[in-house]
């Protein structure tokens, strides 16, 4: 079967913005919802086993962590709607035949998300009681949250991944259908991108929970002692370190391992091939900045704290590239979104603009407050 059949092409329906505008959102989007989503991809974990150990200042970035955790994970499902948005509006021919192929698995985000959000939430009160005499039900609220939410992201790599395997739909859909219905019973297992592709994802996210440990020190730590602010500073290089070598591994797997030969050509040739080194080596920045503060004496002050989050920020915004131009090249033989017809709608674009504009003033500001806040009496 021509997987080209499973592409409705009857309609062809104009994009409603230009290809340049959906891509840039979509790049931008993603990178802003990689932020609070690798925290608690990876960082719910890291907390977790953290709250468990003896030492006080692991468990004191642990209680932190959890606590801000319910805002962070309502921050990051906010900013998701913007990416899954643009590729809905520029791939929707590719995303919902692969969406429907596995579409009961698709569903099933909302139904994990829902008790992954509540598990974070009881852990998060368990800690006012004080993580020593945290029952062991709220415990294990927090270990359920942390394994949903990698489910979570699991579902998710399959579904970015199944979009541009479109040679394997035919196969997935002669095996679960029924008189030519899908059933929406489908992985995308055996493909052999997937699973580099979920681990690399988990490396980025260690990178930037270390990223945030230094960033939250400096910039939010203001009531906690001065021997916590040191310790998050050589535990920010740590994790920082394991995430890089991770990603490493990962990654190098995921292009030399699984990319079909006409990408990977494509990607180490000119121009990509800037893009390719610039993927591989953008986290070696915030892991050198907190290896240089690591050797400073004294708190990461908050200068060098936001270097390191813009630097992490950028890691995330060049692998969101990176991802998209590996997207074209795949889909593109099957689906070329350039190609597409465009007729600009230009008031539900500035509708648009002005939302995203205003809901980023409104985070910052609600940032800024927390800054502000002043520190505790009698915390050193």
């Amino acid at each position: 079967m021509d997987p080209k059949t499973l592409i409705d092409t009857s309609v062809a329906l104009p994009l409603p913005a230009p290809v340049w505008f959906i891509e840039l959102f979509k790049a931008l989007g993603f990178s802003l919802h990689e932020v609070p989503m690798n925290l608690w991809y990876a960082g719910i974990a890291v907390a977790v086993i953290l709250g468990i150990l003896r030492s006080g200042e692991g468990r004191r970035f642990s209680s932190r962590l959890m606590t801000q955790m319910p805002v962070i994970i309502a921050l990051g499902i906010n900013f998701g709607i913007v990416p899954l948005l643009f590729i809905q509006v520029g791939f929707s021919q590719v995303f919902y035949p692969a969406t429907i192929l596995m579409a009961w698995f698709w569903l099933l985000v909302v139904c994990l998300l829902a008790p992954a959000y509540y598990g974070v939430y009881l852990y998060a009160f368990g800690l006012a009681e004080g993580a020593a005499a945290m029952r062991p039900w709220r415990r294990a609220a927090g270990w359920t949250a942390a394994l949903l939410f990698l489910a979570i992201g699991f579902i998710f790599a399959n579904a970015m991944s199944l979009i541009e395997n479109v040679p394997g739909w035919p196969g997935l859909w002669l095996s679960h259908h029924s008189h030519g219905a899908a059933l929406g019973t489908a992985l995308n297992l055996a493909d052999p991108r997937l699973w580099p592709r979920w681990l690399l994802m988990f490396g980025l996210a260690l990178g930037t929970t270390g990223a945030w440990a230094a960033f939250d020190a400096a910039w939010f730590a203001r009531r906690e002692s001065p021997a916590y602010r040191l310790w998050a500073k050589r535990f920010a290089w740590q994790l920082q370190t394991v995430g890089v070598i991770w990603f490493a591994v990962a990654g190098s797997w995921y292009a030399f391992g699984t990319w079909p030969a006409d990408t990977r050509q494509a990607m180490f040739l000119s121009p990509w091939v800037l893009l390719t080194g610039m993927t591989a080596l953008a986290p070696g920045l915030p892991w050198l900045l907190l290896w240089l503060a690591r050797r400073r004496e004294g708190e990461l002050d908050r200068g060098w704290a936001s270097l390191v989050a813009l630097s992490q920020f950028g890691v995330l915004a060049v692998n969101a590239v990176s991802r998209q131009v590996v997207q074209h090249l795949e889909i593109r033989p099957y689906f070329d979104i350039v190609a597409q017809p465009t007729d600009t709608q230009w008031s539900a674009m500035a509708v648009f603009l002005g939302a995203f504009v205003v809901g980023l003033g409104v985070v910052v500001w609600m940032i800024w407050q927390v800054v502000k806040l002043p520190p505790q009496k009698g915390a050193s």
